[in-house]
């Protein structure tokens, strides 16, 4: 039912799912389609992806958000992914509190980055693309990960000196991800698996 590929399964196996940004109950304001005819409808972010949808809801769908919706579940007609550009002044303004709740809900995933990021090119690492990592704390993260894997973020933060919010750090790269469509590099955002 869908005019796009879905978003990667969540750790639930229910299916992909999306975390609501913005919930239209009346359909969308620019539909002229008279009350009658129009369908709820609601933005989300992939909870795997990070790839932003908008999703025709059924008519009946009890939604809200901040709330988990299954793709391919009975509360989702069809959906299309957009830009952050065609989300709601509403939506754009939910993105960064649900990448937080996604990177929270699943910080093994994110800590695991700190553990396996390689290099790019010759000249670039994937640590690099984080926001305020250089040569010296890229050195230091790789430095450390030899003597054993990161456990939690508060682990990475004790390691690795000069690294004080590493969970921050990873949160603000994927919403840079998110709303830039012209990266070079993408490491957690809209990547094809």
């Amino acid at each position: 039912m869908s005019d796009t590929e879905p978003d990667a399964p969540d750790a639930d196996d229910d299916g992909p799912t999306v975390v609501l940004l913005d919930v239209l109950p009346n359909g969308r304001p620019d539909d002229d389609r008279p009350p009658s005819r129009k369908s709820p409808v609601a933005y989300g972010l992939g909870a795997e992806s990070f790839r932003l949808y908008e999703l025709d809801l059924a008519a009946d769908a009890d939604a809200s958000v901040s709330d988990r919706v299954a793709l391919d579940g009975p509360t989702v007609g069809r959906y299309r992914e957009v830009s952050f550009d065609g989300l709601t002044r509403n939506a754009a303004a939910e993105v960064e509190y649900a990448v937080e709740a996604i990177v929270d809900a699943n910080e093994e995933r994110f800590v695991d980055f700190y553990n396996e990021a390689g290099p790019i090119t010759l000249r670039l690492h994937q640590l690099n693309l984080l926001p305020g990592i250089g040569k010296q704390l890229r050195n230091n993260v790789l430095d450390e990960r030899k003597r054993g894997p990161f456990e939690s973020f508060a682990e990475v933060s004790e390691r690795v000196s000069g690294l004080h919010r590493p969970r921050e750090v990873i949160v603000e790269r994927i919403i840079e991800e998110i709303r830039k469509d012209d990266l070079k590099y993408r490491t957690f955002a809209g990547r094809e698996e």
